[in-house]
């Protein structure tokens, strides 16, 4: 074991083309994988996952940060869970609103072609993420 890697804590980095969201101490980290949430632990097997849209929670003591993330990639390793993402919105800041129309524009986009329907599901997806997460922060 490297003796500068704690196995009693994780690093949470969480980055969007435009900035690093979040650099942080966690004891636990949850993943919205594409498949499914996925949990992570001190001392974790390296692991490279794909993110679905919906919501990543970081675990401190009794705190817990929560994020809506649209997607991306995930990695685990050495104790560091880095999140690349385009984009990562602190859950508390997600909307209603915005997110019952993104699903309204969603559902109203083409789907003549297998790409067209390929966008509009993740669209779909995606709002509703951003709805259930609006719905347990607001």
């Amino acid at each position: 074991m490297n003796p500068t890697t704690s196995t009693s804590s994780l690093k949470c980095v969480v980055v969007t083309p435009e900035k690093a969201v979040l650099d942080v101490k966690a004891e636990f980290i949850v993943l919205p994988l594409y498949d499914g949430e996925f949990g992570v632990l001190p001392g974790h097997a390296p692991l490279v996952g794909r993110l679905g849209p919906g919501e990543l929670r970081v675990k401190q003591g009794e705190k817990t940060l929560a994020y809506f993330v649209d997607g991306g990639f995930a990695q685990v390793r050495a104790n560091v869970v880095t999140v690349l993402t385009p984009r990562a919105i602190e859950a508390k800041d997600v909307a209603p609103i915005p997110s019952q129309q993104m699903l309204a524009d969603a559902l109203a986009m083409p789907a003549d072609t297998p790409r067209q329907r390929e966008l509009r599901d993740a669209a779909i997806a995606s709002a509703r993420a951003r709805i259930r997460i609006s719905e347990k922060y607001t």
